[in-house]
């Protein structure tokens, strides 16, 4: 579910940043796609035409009906758990709840939930007197490694319920020790990557290492192109740009499971939200199911990452232009 694909876009081409498996906004930017209002007739050729969002919205559904079908299920989806810790103090609880009416319209049950409020009995997992047919999990605890979500993990091991995404996801896609792979050359040759995919690879993914005491040394002479990231880290969190590094903040990287990747600067775009005109970074998120992009945003912030906390920032749409003339 929701795979999301990050880039940072430049005049010299773009860079692949981070893989998510648990990509989050979608829905908001439905309802950012609904709220479009056109200024002038060149804009308004711009302007996604109004069954976008719903489009969005019946892709999602559609995504949901595949996963279930794809468990092996005959039956139709009649229960789904949107679960968080403590959803309704989580940042992006209202578009939980815009999850939960879109379900609803399906006819399908939903309760948004702390992993807590979950029970297994007769291998089935139980909210309440609700048996959970499917998880939409937007837990960051990947590995379900909290004692806090043992009852999650269990339910995950004995097919009590389908859990989407699930670990194995995260471990395979959007741990970022994949990135030192994916933008390793020599690793690729050695594992038969075609020679066309190779190049495509390595052109669009910034070449990334893990931080070891090996090239510690190295990677801190080197630190003013570099960005570090913490492997299972998400939402920009403990990710800091080489150039703004302290020697604490060293210690502290060189502590933990980090990996440092080559900078690739955002682009920026002039906003002038707040009544003064201002730059702005974006990156551009992917949403991708099964091969296939869902939806494209664009998230604008100030700082040295990604964030919702900039006055004017936050996900804006992206609309795309006429092809370039070969």
């Amino acid at each position: 579910m929701f795979f999301g694909f990050d880039f940072h876009v430049e005049e010299a081409g773009l860079g692949l940043i981070e893989i998510n498996s648990n990509a989050g906004g979608a829905m908001l930017n439905a309802v950012v796609a609904r709220a479009q209002r056109a200024c002038c007739p060149a804009v308004e050729q711009l302007l996604p035409p109004s069954a976008r969002a719903e489009e969005l919205e019946a892709r999602i559904v559609a995504m949901f009906r595949q996963e279930w079908s794809r468990a092996g299920h005959e039956r139709p989806l009649r229960s789904i758990a949107i679960v968080d810790e403590a959803p309704e103090q989580q940042y992006l609880y209202p578009e939980f709840l815009l999850f939960q009416q879109l379900f609803l319209r399906q006819g399908w049950q939903a309760v948004i939930v702390d992993p807590g409020e979950l029970s297994l009995k007769g291998g089935k997992l139980w909210h309440g007197d609700l048996a959970i047919d499917l998880v939409y999990n937007r837990l960051t605890d990947f590995a379900f490694d909290d004692p806090a979500n043992a009852t999650l993990r269990q339910a995950y091991l004995e097919h009590a319920t389908l859990i989407t995404p699930h670990p194995q996801a995260h471990a395979l896609y959007a741990d970022k020790h994949n990135l030192t792979l994916l933008s390793d050359e020599r690793q690729l040759h050695a594992l038969g990557v075609p020679e066309a995919t190779r190049e495509l690879l390595l052109s669009s993914i910034p070449h990334t290492e893990r931080v070891s005491p090996e090239n510690a040394e190295r990677l801190w002479r080197e630190r003013r192109r570099l960005f570090f990231k913490p492997c299972a880290g998400f939402g920009s969190r403990a990710a800091y740009r080489g150039d703004k590094l302290t020697q604490r903040v060293w210690q502290e990287i060189l502590a933990g499971d980090y990996v440092a990747q080559a900078l690739v600067q955002p682009g920026q775009r002039v906003m002038s939200a707040t009544g003064t005109p201002q730059p702005l970074k974006f990156d551009l998120r992917n949403y991708a199911y099964d091969g296939a992009v869902q939806w494209v945003a664009a998230r604008l912030y100030q700082g040295q990452t990604t964030n919702f906390r900039t006055p004017g920032g936050g996900f804006a749409p992206v609309y795309p232009g006429p092809s370039p003339r070969t």
